[in-house]
């Protein structure tokens, strides 16, 4: 994957007071980042753990990356990525001006999302409890 040296990636949620919820975002980045082939991500949090979506942005941007990815680790679009994230974005361009950045769709309308959740359901057929 040519050029992926200079491509960051942030996994975008919203952040919980309970660490090993943080945690479980930072695993899923980590494994999301190996998947695609890039070598320089971060987890960020919108709210209530570190590091924000800015603080993300300009580590990944210290580090040389000039093109950030940001995939949300939300399912719908409510108002975190109607709302929140736009301004966030728009909130680091004049930060950060030359580096290009880019955001996906949440996770909703992902053809693998109802193989995942019909994935969970077959787990439960055999459990009685």
């Amino acid at each position: 994957m040519g050029g992926c040296e200079t491509i960051g990636l942030i996994v975008f949620a919203h952040g919980s007071r309970v660490e090993g919820a943080n945690e479980a975002v930072r695993a899923v980045a980590t494994e999301a980042a190996k998947r695609s082939g890039i070598a320089r991500y971060r987890a960020a949090f919108l709210e209530l753990a570190p590091p924000s979506l800015s603080e993300a942005a300009r580590d990944l941007a210290s580090e040389g990356v000039r093109e950030i990815l940001i995939t949300p680790y939300f399912l719908t679009m409510g108002r975190h990525l109607t709302v929140d994230l736009p301004r966030l974005v728009r909130e680091l361009r004049p930060v950060l001006p030359d580096i290009r950045i880019r955001t996906s769709p949440p996770l909703d309308g992902h053809p693998d999302l109802a193989g995942i959740l019909a994935s969970r359901a077959r787990g439960l057929l055999g459990n009685t409890s």
